[in-house]
């Protein structure tokens, strides 16, 4: 009887190993052009013959010995003397590198001494604190002055940036701003739906009608009786009782029960029902023969409630959850066939219909300054009213 968690949504781990070697050394160079003031940088990698450089960047720096001299004996608009910096940029499309394999290509890197001045090392790999240890280690043992190991998770982290989200949609059909605007769709549509809904259902009580807006056959039920009532028609009158936050609360069922002085031990009239709506075109002479059993139902209970203290006459009262979401359309105005308000809804499924697959279940005592609320399980329930054959509270 309780609430099932609600799930939510999340982006999965990206796939780096869908893409070919190239295409993931194309991706790390593209992540990289705002790294650095690069004055050029290189695809090296795709010729073939690339001296051990994925790519390779020129970085330009303005020199700053003797920059003040300089300025002074020249022109005033003349440019800072700009020098140069190489970057190597290797990349390895493997899902796992261990600090071994990892030392073993830093050892095959093309290093010579002054001629290279930084190196980002690039795998889609969950790289652990020994490798990362290792990788710093050996940087300074080369005598390399800047160097980044960019896993798994700073590629991702970087690829999440609202900056690189053309390169998420490109390399792997992924879109963050598209998410979000589609989400504020989502969020304004739910807000606007709610808005309605709580003007047009004011008070508890109301009846309306639930249709799936799919069903063309409205209003007019199949001729077949053999069939169910979800294959005759879909669409049926509820009684409306409050908005919350996850959607309209329907008043299904509404029971008279008994709740102990402990708020523990509980039982209801599993034979009665008061919360039927008011009005239903579509009601037939078997829904008249169940009105008049549930009247003779209700009397029988109401028999053995009224001599219950006070304290312990309750109502169990079981609510079908319509999330907002939900619902497509609303129709205040109704039309000659039920001149309530028409709510039109996604496809009912056969099991839920359009509702949220959890419900929510009320055990109230007392009256409304002293009531008393339970916890309706089966393990505290006891045998107080008439039961069905079948136990439950449909």
């Amino acid at each position: 009887m309780s609430a099932n968690p609600l799930p939510t949504r999340t982006i999965g781990p990206l796939h780096f190993e869908d893409l070919d070697p190239h295409r993931f050394e194309d991706l790390i160079r593209q992540l990289a052009y705002d790294f650095r003031p690069w004055k050029q940088l290189e695809a090296t990698g795709r010729s073939g013959a690339d001296d051990g450089f994925d790519a390779r960047g020129i970085e330009g720096v303005f020199g700053t010995e003797g920059a003040e001299e300089e300025l002074e004996d020249s022109e005033a608009d003349k440019d800072l003397r700009q020098d140069e910096r190489v970057w190597l940029i290797q990349c390895k499309r493997e899902k796992q590198i261990g600090p071994k394999k990892l030392a073993s290509y830093l050892d095959a890197l093309p290093v010579e001494k002054g001629q290279l001045y930084g190196i980002i090392f690039a795998a889609p790999s969950d790289f652990s604190k020994s490798a990362r240890d290792l990788f710093r280690a050996k940087i300074r043992e080369i005598g390399i002055g800047e160097a980044y190991l960019w896993g798994k998770g700073e590629i991702e982290d970087m690829l999440f940036q609202p900056k690189n989200d053309s390169l998420l949609f490109s390399y792997f059909g992924i879109s963050l701003q598209v998410r979000r605007r589609s989400l504020r769709t989502d969020v304004r549509a739910r807000l606007a739906t709610k808005r309605k809904a709580n003007k047009t259902l004011e008070y508890a009580g109301v009846d309306f009608l639930v249709r799936d807006a799919s069903d063309e056959r409205y209003p007019y039920l199949d001729r077949d009786e053999s069939k169910d009532r979800f294959d005759r028609g879909r669409w049926h009158v509820y009684s409306f009782d409050e908005n919350r936050h996850d959607g309209l609360h329907i008043l299904f069922r509404r029971k008279l029960a008994f709740l102990d002085d402990d708020g523990i031990k509980w039982d209801f009239a599993e034979k009665m029902n008061v919360a039927h709506p008011s009005t239903n075109p579509w009601g037939t002479e078997e829904d008249q023969r169940n009105a008049q059993a549930r009247e003779a139902a209700r009397l029988e209970a109401m028999s053995i409630w009224e001599k219950f203290p006070e304290n312990n006459r309750a109502w169990i009262q079981r609510y079908l959850i319509l999330p907002y979401e939900n619902i497509l359309a609303i129709d205040e105005n109704g039309d000659e066939i039920f001149e309530g308000p028409h709510f039109y809804t996604i496809p009912f499924t056969r099991s839920r219909g359009p509702f949220s697959d959890y419900e929510r279940f009320e055990l109230v005592a007392g009256g409304t300054f002293n009531a008393r609320h339970g916890n309706p399980t089966n393990e505290t329930r006891i045998e107080i009213f008439p039961r069905n054959k079948v136990d439950s509270l449909d």
